[in-house]
């Protein structure tokens, strides 16, 4: 009797603190708009996204954001960040789509000086800059097939080397890449590297239109 006294007891004790762990999760403005890590929604969809993040926040596997422009892809990769264990560490942004394929790779894996005209002095890539920390790819599917080879690399062997160096760089970083294109149709047609593609498709997030996000 005892024994089942103190199970129920214990199972009320966890029953309160999931839920007040859930309400400290969510926090529900004056508005009733429902706000996880700045991310607004309380459609059950973004429930579902919020539940997500917190289970593989701690996890150092790669994570592919998938959705429309507008839907907060960025907003949900810096709450994964936050919620991992490198939250301390660099959260280092790149937009694939910003650079041409010339530069690219120097942005990405940085530089030694000499390596190109202008390299006047070496550069350390977004790479290095964010030793232990997360790398943010930001329209991945921009990034040419020449560098797809050496983002491959990275994902597998977390090594590579800056531009007109043949020292190799091991890199302690967590890889979050977002994208409004459908990458898995990309990697069939061959416009993406389909070994990429699973590489960065370890742990896939597909967020919801923006109206279905903020619906109740």
């Amino acid at each position: 009797m005892a024994r089942l006294i103190l199970s129920h007891v214990m199972d009320s004790i966890l029953r309160a603190i999931a839920q007040e762990e859930e309400l400290r999760r969510l926090r529900v403005s004056p508005g009733g708009e429902v706000h996880f890590c700045g991310i607004v929604g309380s459609h059950p969809s973004m429930q579902r996204i919020y539940s997500l993040i917190e289970n593989a926040g701690p996890s150092d596997a790669t994570v592919l954001i998938q959705g429309e422009s507008g839907t907060g892809k960025e907003l949900v990769a810096h709450a994964l960040h936050e919620k991992s264990l490198r939250a301390s560490k660099p959260f280092v942004v790149i937009n694939c789509a910003a650079y041409p394929e010339t530069l690219i790779e120097s942005e990405l894996f940085g530089y030694e000086k000499g390596s190109f005209t202008g390299a006047i002095k070496t550069k350390k890539g977004r790479f290095e800059q964010a030793e232990g920390g997360t790398v943010f790819l930001d329209e991945i599917g921009e990034i040419p097939h020449s560098t797809q080879v050496k983002l491959l690399r990275v994902l597998q062997d977390h090594q590579f080397e800056r531009l007109g160096s043949d020292h190799t760089i091991k890199g302690d970083i967590r890889i979050i890449a977002v994208t409004n294109r459908n990458l898995e149709k990309e990697a069939k047609t061959g416009n993406f590297r389909e070994d990429l593609f699973y590489r960065l498709n370890v742990i896939p997030v597909e967020l919801p239109p923006y109206e279905n996000a903020k619906a109740t």
